[in-house]
């Protein structure tokens, strides 16, 4: 199980700029569904991909799903050859997205953000209109079933 209130505050209090999205934003906006893992876009800079190597290095990140002993190598190298990332480490699943469907990236995203304080620090959670398109543009089942409840928890902040 995902250690959420360590997490979080860890890529917080590292300097790590990252929006929450997916099921974690879902529940902080309110839904009773269960997330497994962490999902952040995180921001592609130079000094914020330091610091998510730096931040995550200790908690052993290793691609989630791959069989085991499959070299794979934490770094900032690695970072920029990729874009998403689905990764288990040892507070659990956390999912690091250079970009999502139907919102781009965290430059494209900060705008339809909200801050929250969640496990005793602040952090940008995608808002809930743009969780629910980004939900809806992702298309994948579990995305389409947690839409109608979003859609109640929107109708209820109006």
């Amino acid at each position: 199980m995902t250690d959420f209130a360590q997490l979080v505050p860890l890529l917080v209090k590292g300097g790590v700029r990252f929006i929450l999205v997916g099921g974690a934003a879902a529940t902080a906006h309110g839904s009773a569904r269960l997330t497994q893992d962490l999902d952040i876009v995180y921001q592609r800079t130079r000094e914020n991909v330091a610091h998510l190597t730096h931040v995550l290095g200790p908690l052993n990140p290793y691609l989630r799903g791959a069989p085991p002993g499959l070299p794979f190598l934490w770094s900032e190298a690695t970072l920029w050859a990729g874009l998403n990332f689905t990764l288990v480490t040892s507070l659990g699943s956390l999912d690091l997205l250079g970009e999502i469907t139907g919102g781009g990236g965290y430059d494209e995203l900060l705008s339809d953000t909200i801050t929250l304080g969640l496990f005793g620090v602040e952090c940008l959670c995608l808002n809930l209109p743009k969780l629910i398109h980004v939900k809806r543009a992702a298309g994948r089942p579990k995305d389409l079933e947690s839409i109608a409840e979003l859609e109640a928890l929107l109708e209820e902040q109006r």
